[in-house]
C-alpha cells in the first residue's frame, strides 16, 4: 500500500503536499463560506468556483505543452511560489477588512491561471520520481493525502473561522507552500528517472488532441471525467446550501460534511493503492454508484442521515478519481504525457465554470435536494453511457443472468471477428 514512499524524493514531494494540501483545504472551505457570508448566494460562490478553473477551460492544453517543453522539478518551485502568494494576498485583504467579493473573484482566477501549469507538471512529476513501476501506487497514495488533508483542514477551518475569523485561515494556507518548496529544494537530482522532454515545435498542441482522438481507451475515460467533473463534484456549493438552507447549520457543519466525505476519500484512495491494475470496469462502476448514492443522499430526510452518506460517496468519487488517473497515466507515451494530462485536468476542472453557475443557479432557484439530485443523475447517465461505448467498442455485449447462483449482470465477449488494435486496447483495459 505505501511501496513508493521508499523513494527518497517522494517522501520529500508527499510529505511537503500533506502539508500545503491541508492549507489548501482550509482555504476552500474559507473561501466559499466567505462568499456566501458576503454575499448570501449559492450563486455566488459557484461563480467562485468558475472563475478558479476558467483558466483551466481556456488554458489548459496549453500548460500540458508547457510541462512536456521544460523540467517539471523547475516550473513546480514557480507554480507552488506563486499561489503562496496568492493565499497571502487574500490573508492581507481579509485580516485588514478590505475584502470584497470582486476581491475573492480576482484571486480565484488568479489561483486558476497558476494551476494551468501546475497541474500538468505535478501530474506528470510523479513519474520522474517514482518510475513506471510505482506509478499506480504513487498516484493513489497522492490522492490519499491530498484527501488526507482533507480530514484536517475544514475541521481547522471551521474552528478558526467562529473563533479568529476567515483571515488566518488564508494566512496559514499561503504559509503552507513553504513545506513543497523546501521538499523540491532538498530532492537529489540524480535519482529523478529521466523522462524525453518534447522540444519546441509548431502543432504540439493539435499532436496531442490526434493522439487522444486515436485512442478509445484514454478518449472514453476523459470524456466519462468531463461529465462527472462538470455536473457530478459541485460540492462547495451543495454542502453549505445544505448546511445553510436545509440544516439551518454554520460553518463547523459544513465542515463537518466535507471531513465524512473526506474519511471515505481516503478510505477509497487506500484501497487503490493496493491494486496492482485499474480496470475500466471498475472505472464505470464506481462512477454509477457515485451518481446513484448522490441522488440518494439529495433526498435524505434528516442530517445523520446525509452525513452518513457523504463517507461512500467519498469513497467511489475518490475510486473513480484514481482509477482514471492511472489508467490514463499509463497508458499515454511518456513524451505525450504532459498534454494528455493538461487535457484530462482541463475537462474534469475545466467544466466547473459550466457546471458550477448552472448547478448554483439551480440550487438557488429549485433548491440544495434538486441541484444536489440533478447532479447525481446526470454523473450516473453518463457513466451506464459510456460504458455501453467501450463494451460495444471492445466487442462486449451485456448478459443479464437472473438464475439462482449466476452473476445477474455481466459484460461477455460477441461472437466477432479478430479485434482491431483499438479494440484489443479497451478489451485490455475491460
Amino acid at each position: 500500500m505505501f511501496s513508493s514512499l521508499r523513494i527518497r524524493n517522494y517522501r520529500l514531494f508527499a510529505t511537503g503536499a500533506v502539508v500545503s494540501n491541508t492549507g489548501t483545504w482550509m482555504s476552500r472551505i474559507t473561501q466559499d463560506w466567505l462568499v456566501l457570508s458576503l454575499t448570501g448566494s449559492s450563486t455566488a460562490v459557484g461563480i467562485t468556483t468558475a472563475l478558479q478553473f476558467l483558466p483551466m477551460l481556456l488554458f489548459g492544453l496549453y500548460g500540458g505543452v508547457i510541462a512536456d517543453r521544460y523540467p517539471k522539478r523547475r516550473l513546480l518551485l514557480i507554480t507552488q511560489t506563486a499561489l503562496g502568494a496568492c493565499g497571502l494576498a487574500l490573508a492581507a485583504l481579509t485580516l485588514s477588512g478590505q475584502i470584497q467579493v470582486w476581491h475573492v473573484y480576482l484571486i480565484a482566477f488568479l489561483l486558476g491561471m497558476v494551476t494551468v501549469v501546475d497541474n500538468p507538471a505535478r501530474q506528470a512529476f510523479v513519474v520522474e520520481m517514482v518510475g513506471p513501476r510505482d506509478l499506480r501506487n504513487a498516484v493513489s497514495l497522492n490522492s490519499a493525502n491530498f484527501q488526507s488533508a482533507k480530514l484536517v483542514g475544514p475541521a481547522v477551518a471551521g474552528v478558526l473561522i467562529t473563533a479568529v475569523g476567515s483571515g488566518w485561515a488564508f494566512l496559514l494556507n499561503g504559509l503552507s507552500f513553504a513545506a513543497p518548496l523546501a521538499g523540491l529544494l532538498l530532492m537529489r537530482t540524480g535519482e529523478l528517472h529521466k523522462v524525453e522532454r518534447a522540444p519546441r515545435a509548431k502543432g504540439q498542441l493539435r499532436e496531442g488532441l490526434a493522439y487522444v482522438a486515436g485512442r478509445p481507451d484514454l478518449l472514453w475515460p476523459i470524456v466519462l471525467v468531463g461529465f462527472i467533473g462538470t455536473f457530478g463534484f459541485n460540492f462547495p456549493i451543495w454542502l453549505s446550501a445544505f448546511a445553510d438552507d436545509v440544516f439551518h447549520a454554520g460553518p463547523g457543519t459544513y465542515g463537518l460534511l466535507n471531513t465524512l466525505m473526506a474519511v471515505g476519500s481516503v478510505t477509497g484512495a487506500l484501497l487503490a493503492a493496493r491494486r496492482t491494475n485499474s480496470p475500466l470496469r471498475l472505472l464505470i462502476g464506481a462512477a454509477v454508484l457515485f451518481g446513484v448514492l448522490e441522488t440518494a443522499a439529495a433526498f435524505a430526510p434528516t442530517f445523520w442521515i446525509f452525513a452518513a452518506l457523504m463517507v461512500p460517496i467519498g469513497v467511489f468519487a475518490m475510486t473513480f478519481n484514481v482509477t482514471a488517473n492511472s489508467s490514463v497515466q499509463l497508458a499515454t507515451d511518456p513524451a505525450m504525457r504532459g498534454r494528455v494530462m493538461s487535457l484530462y485536468m482541463m475537462v474534469f476542472f475545466g467544466g466547473t465554470p459550466l457546471g458550477g453557475p448552472l448547478v448554483g443557479w439551480l440550487t438557488d432557484a429549485y433548491g440544495a435536494r434538486v441541484g444536489f439530485a440533478a447532479g447525481g443523475l446526470v454523473a450516473a447517465l453518463a457513466a451506464g453511457t459510456v460504458g455501453l461505448v467501450l463494451a460495444r467498442i471492445g466487442g462486449l455485449r451485456l448478459r443479464v443472468d437472473l438464475r439462482r447462483g449466476r452473476r445477474v449482470i455481466a459484460f461477455v465477449p460477441r461472437q466477432t471477428p479478430e479485434p482491431t488494435e483499438a479494440r484489443e486496447r479497451v478489451l485490455t483495459g475491460a
